[in-house]
């Protein structure tokens, strides 16, 4: 079995050895950098399956080199930071990151956010090995093109990032199905939802407004008050 290999970038070294030290006994490999920059390199040159990065490092932040992770992987991230308003955890996730937790942290919980990522990808591969083409989902001027995780609106392409994706996804491939907040986050982050969380909720607004929702009275994601969302294609 091939093994696993998270990246850690974290300017602070006692962090970095402690998030490694508790990995390590997960039985995971780990790549440690100091810096954005760096950070990148190993990714271009390395093949890594999750990373763990600080938000504020020297010569390339977190949310940079998460714009540029996102331009050729779709590996999981997480954000492993000081920042802890509620703002930045909500601008973490809509940068791309799949999670975010704040310092001071648990080490066991870090290693139990880890273990729920690689388990959502290794679950979603095998999905997709079990079925050997996935269809073109194609509703309400919207076109999903699941196999290379693209999606047109009108002919035009739409950048999402990969849990934007996988929330339209879900919602356009049953149309008129309304699915509670706990159903699309059970289903896109691959564990349990915990009440007071509003990931969810980040993710549709944002996903709206680059559908260009703000912009038009009919709403191609729908709102069922009380209950959830529902794709209105």
């Amino acid at each position: 079995m091939k093994s696993i290999t998270i990246l850690i970038a974290d300017d602070e070294p006692e962090i970095a050895d402690l998030v490694e030290l508790h990995l390590v006994k997960e039985g995971y490999q780990c790549i440690k950098v100091s810096n954005g920059q760096e950070a990148l390199q190993v990714v271009q040159t390395h093949s890594i399956d999750l990373a763990i990065l600080d938000i504020m490092m020297p010569i390339m932040d977190g949310y940079e080199l998460t714009r540029q992770i996102r331009e050729q992987d779709y590996m999981p991230i997480i954000f492993l930071s000081a920042k802890a308003s509620d703002l930045d955890k909500i601008s973490g996730l809509v940068r791309g990151a799949d999670d975010y937790v704040t310092k001071p942290f648990n080490p066991m919980e870090l290693v139990a956010r880890v273990n729920a990522q690689l388990r959502r990808v290794r679950e979603f591969n095998q999905q997709t090995q079990a079925s050997p083409a996935s269809s073109v989902v194609q509703a309400g001027g919207v076109v999903i093109y699941p196999e290379e995780r693209t999606v047109f609106l009108y002919g035009q392409p739409i950048e999402l990032t990969p849990k934007e994706f996988d929330i339209l996804y879900l919602l356009a491939s049953y149309p008129k199905k309304v699915f509670t907040t706990e159903n699309i986050f059970e289903q896109v982050w691959g564990e349990a939802y915990y009440e007071g969380s509003n990931t969810v909720m980040v993710h549709i607004r944002t996903l709206r407004k680059k559908l260009g929702e703000d912009t038009q009275k009919n709403k191609l994601i729908k709102t069922v008050w009380g209950v959830g969302y529902t794709f209105n294609g």
